[in-house]
């Protein structure tokens, strides 16, 4: 289930706290979606921003529940059927993630939170990162991505994972694309571990259905129910990145991580920003 699709649903039963009053996106906001206690949150007015924004989608197990149409108690079950028999996704050649593409890049242009007076800068949290192995082939997971200039990012790679294995293998730059706002079964498959070289695309299809598109400028296929794709490189060149609080709730320190440079920006029309906001329930 998309974004939208869920949120929909969800309101249906009650559960979405709707914010009508203008927030901002550095600092206020992240205290309102912890406020609110990571329920699921649309922000109706950001400062600087014509759409709404998300948060606490990714917050219950209900959440997915609802997303995948199953019982909570059967969701565990749900996610082993799809990790032992994952389903290849269909391709499709028009996607509602490329109603609208942006070539000259402007992240200012987009809501990018920050969460805490400490960070390093502001930071996409939400978004699932698709790469290809050069041998395992594609990947998911989600990576930090903290902005250090108007199509720059730096971006956290957890030595020895997937992405920083992919992007130690390659000579030069390695092709990557960021999904903000993706499918919350695809979601639920990027932060799932599965062995080397299952695609977790092939996760989140089994999941619910979840179609692909290709990217128009990498050799690349992602979610195409996507709200915000962000389409370039992760590069060899290295950049600081942090403080940031992660998992833990603690702040991490400075690391030195590859630049992810962004080439062209995909969206839907009137596209609904996820935010994430870090060392929470999420």
């Amino acid at each position: 289930m998309d974004v939208r699709g869920f949120l929909a649903a969800a309101e249906a039963r009650g559960w979405v706290r709707h914010v009508s009053v203008t927030v901002d996106r550095r600092l206020e906001l992240a205290r309102v979606v912890h406020a609110l206690g990571e329920e699921p949150a649309i922000f109706d007015s950001v400062e600087g921003w014509p759409g709404k924004v998300t948060a606490g989608l990714c917050s219950r197990r209900r959440n997915f529940a609802l997303a995948l149409g199953v019982d909570e108690q059967d969701l565990l079950t749900a996610m082993v059927s799809a990790l032992r028999e994952p389903i290849p996704p269909k391709r499709v050649a028009e996607a509602p993630c490329q109603e609208v593409v942006v070539e000259e890049v402007d992240l200012s242009q987009f809501p990018i939170l920050t969460h805490f007076p400490q960070d390093g800068g502001a930071y996409v949290t939400a978004g699932v990162a698709v790469i290809m192995d050069p041998e395992l082939g594609r990947n998911l997971a989600f990576h930090r991505l903290m902005q250090v200039g108007p199509r720059t990012f730096t971006a956290r790679l957890v030595e020895g994972r997937g992405t920083h294995s992919a992007w130690r293998k390659v000579q030069g730059d390695l092709a990557m694309a960021v999904c903000i706002g993706a499918p919350l079964q695809v979601q639920l498959a990027a932060a799932m571990s599965p062995a080397p070289g299952v695609d977790e695309l092939a996760i989140a299809n089994a999941l619910a259905p979840t179609p692909t598109v290709p990217a128009l400028g990498l050799d690349l296929e992602f979610p195409a129910e996507s709200e915000i794709v962000l389409e370039g490189h992760l590069t060899q060149e290295l950049g600081d990145e942090g403080p940031f609080v992660d998992l833990t709730q603690t702040r991490d320190f400075v690391r030195q991580q590859p630049f992810f440079v962004v080439e062209r920006i995909t969206h839907r029309r009137n596209p609904i920003y996820q935010g994430l906001v870090p060392g929470g329930r999420e």
